[in-house]
């Protein structure tokens, strides 16, 4: 998969994205990432990326002309992005169900906010979707990029091994169970002994159950997307009133 960033501070974006998973998947070429400077395609010798709101207000906004040229020369040397995003505060918000419909895209291009945010005409243009990594405001769309890269990455064929995709939080519209591992106990605090039963029918409804509880503990907005079958159980564990008060909204 080819992704294209455009940046301010590509280096930002560059940093967290050597290592680990996601660096064996640039060695590999699994993921082929190529960062741009934005200033590049600016056009005055003070390589002038942001200018002032029409309207007024605090912050600058970047311009719309280098942020075109970029998308425009990429397109031209590299063939057009299947898609093209804004990492913007005001998106919709970024989840694993979106990081899945990315990961199966050959191109994706992906352009970092900065300041008070992106001249509107950039997604005209390009036609480009707005994404927000969460209902918080960062400094720019560098570490968003960063973290969309490292989730959609995750993600492609023979990065990881499938089974742990399709385990793990999210992939199933609820959080993932509790981990255990050596040693069995530690300082009075024992692994549960169904893990150690090596009863896999037992350990498999264990697992259930506890991403169930753990859904209804941290993440109770998701419940009302689980399968009826899967409310009645989290009544059957005692999480009726937390399920039920879902149900009803």
């Amino acid at each position: 998969m080819r992704i294209d960033v455009l940046s301010l501070f590509p280096d930002l974006v560059d940093a967290p994205l050597g290592g680990s998973i996601v660096g064996r998947a640039r060695q590999t070429a699994a993921l082929d990432l190529h960062l741009h400077d934005i200033r590049t395609w600016t056009s005055d010798v003070h390589r002038t990326a942001d200018d002032t709101p029409y309207g007024g207000g605090a912050g600058m906004v970047m311009k719309v002309e280098p942020i075109v040229a970029g998308a425009e020369m990429i397109a031209a040397s590299h063939g057009h992005p299947e898609r093209i995003v804004i990492l913007s505060a005001a998106g919709v918000r970024f989840t694993q169900e979106v990081a899945f419909d990315l990961a199966s895209l050959n191109h994706l291009l992906l352009i970092c906010g900065h300041y008070e945010g992106v001249d509107e005409r950039v997604r005209l243009a390009l036609d480009a979707q707005e994404v927000s990594i969460g209902d918080y405001v960062l400094t720019g769309g560098e570490l968003a990029a960063a973290v969309v890269i490292d989730c959609v990455t995750r993600l492609l064929p023979g990065v990881i091994k499938s089974e742990s995709v399709a385990e793990e939080s999210h992939a199933a519209g609820m959080v993932e169970y509790p981990h255990y591992t050596r040693p069995a106990a530690y300082r009075g605090l024992e692994v549960p002994s169904v893990l150690l039963s090596g009863n896999h029918a037992h350990i498999r409804q264990w697992r259930h159950d506890q991403a169930l509880l753990k859904t209804a503990a941290n993440r109770p907005d998701l419940l009302i997307r689980l399968p009826d079958s899967d409310k009645q159980r989290l009544r059957d564990l005692g999480a009726a009133s937390t399920a039920d008060k879902r149900e009803s909204q």
